[in-house]
């Protein structure tokens, strides 16, 4: 360190101005190091209490932790400030300035490929990248072209939003989600995916009922999402769903890679193998407001409905996989050419 490299060298001179020079001069050179090592001691507890107050923060009490055990999701009020979502939802309309569906995305347009075809193709595509998805019912079914402004037809940005866009860098490796994935036990949390949905007014998709497990798996399993209302979400206009309890039991249905690779090569890319079944009348609203968080058990059953309202519904979400002893599915749809980026590593 810099201190003890200053410290040694006005100790050097100390001595010899003590031989031969006033005792003024003593006096000063003596003060000097005096300060100089009780700057240095205040800098390192200071230093120490920091990495300990980051390391020990805790986002859950353990009723929390035992309410999102036994029910398979949690409400974390207040995660986000105004300003915090607010931000967020600036980056994405930026993003969208910048997106010209017709150059990048000729899959909205008739191309000889099934709509369905071209839509894995691009899931696979969007794992390393910012790429924009279309709401179903802002496309015109005759010419395949939008059928309103754009910032209107998004349904969802994703998937590796949390590495290049810096705002949702900062949230997502940010103290607070840190001290929920070690509330949670997390050894090595890695990030899997980021999104960033809509649910754009009268035309925001249903999400039918369905578990995370079924679109990525390890083992042995450890999944969380966070999911981040950036506006009110309510049932008018498509908030989360959930049937409690429900993560108890194994999910059937998983959404994967084709595994034959001909028929890979060939263009049926993602295939649905098993099935779940859900007692629709068992699923409770979540109803939350803008800053609010919903923790979410990737095994537990979910859902939201479609917007019925004049104004969006905009969440981001991130999703989050032990990788400690622990191995990420080849099936998964979403794999990267390099490792996962971890949130930390402990």
């Amino acid at each position: 360190h810099i201190y003890h490299t200053l410290y040694f060298a006005l100790s050097i001179l100390h001595i010899l101005y003590s031989a031969t020079s006033t005792l003024h001069m003593h006096l000063v050179y003596t003060g000097l190091i005096v300060r100089i090592f009780i700057n240095q001691k205040f800098n390192d507890k200071k230093n120490t209490q920091t990495h300990t107050n980051i390391s020990s923060t805790k986002m859950l009490s353990q009723d929390q932790l035992h309410q999102y055990r036994q029910d398979g999701f949690l409400v974390i009020k207040e995660l986000l400030t105004i300003d915090e979502c607010q931000q967020l939802k600036t980056a994405a309309n930026k993003l969208i300035d910048g997106w010209q569906p017709e150059e990048d995305y000729l899959w909205i347009f008739p191309n000889g490929e099934t709509r369905e075809r071209s839509g894995a193709r691009q899931m696979i595509d969007s794992s390393d990248k910012i790429s924009f998805f279309i709401e179903k019912d802002a496309v015109d079914p005759q010419t395949g072209k939008l059928n309103r402004e754009k910032h209107l037809s998004v349904s969802m940005i994703g998937h590796y939003l949390h590495m290049l866009e810096p705002n949702f860098k900062t949230i997502a490796f940010s103290d607070k989600i840190k001290a929920i994935a070690r509330d949670l036990q997390y050894i090595k949390p890695a990030i899997r995916q980021s999104l960033y949905i809509f649910k754009q007014p009268l035309i925001g998709e249903k999400i039918t009922s369905h578990r995370d497990a079924s679109y990525v798996s390890n083992e042995p399993f450890k999944i969380d999402g966070i999911w981040i209302a950036l506006e009110d979400a309510t049932v008018e206009n498509g908030c989360l769903w959930f049937i409690p309890g429900s993560h108890s039991t194994p999910t059937q249905r998983h959404y994967i890679r084709n595994p034959n690779e001909q028929e890979f090569n060939e263009g049926k890319l993602l295939i649905n193998m098993g099935e779940d079944q859900f007692d629709e009348n068992a699923f409770i609203p979540v109803e939350v407001k803008a800053g609010d968080a919903v923790l979410i058990d990737g095994q537990v059953a979910h859902k939201s409905e479609q917007n019925k309202s004049s104004y969006t519904r905009q969440i981001c979400a991130f999703h989050i996989f032990e990788s400690h002893n622990s191995i990420y599915k080849k099936e998964n749809w979403l794999q990267l050419t390099e490792p996962f980026p971890l949130l930390y590593d402990e």
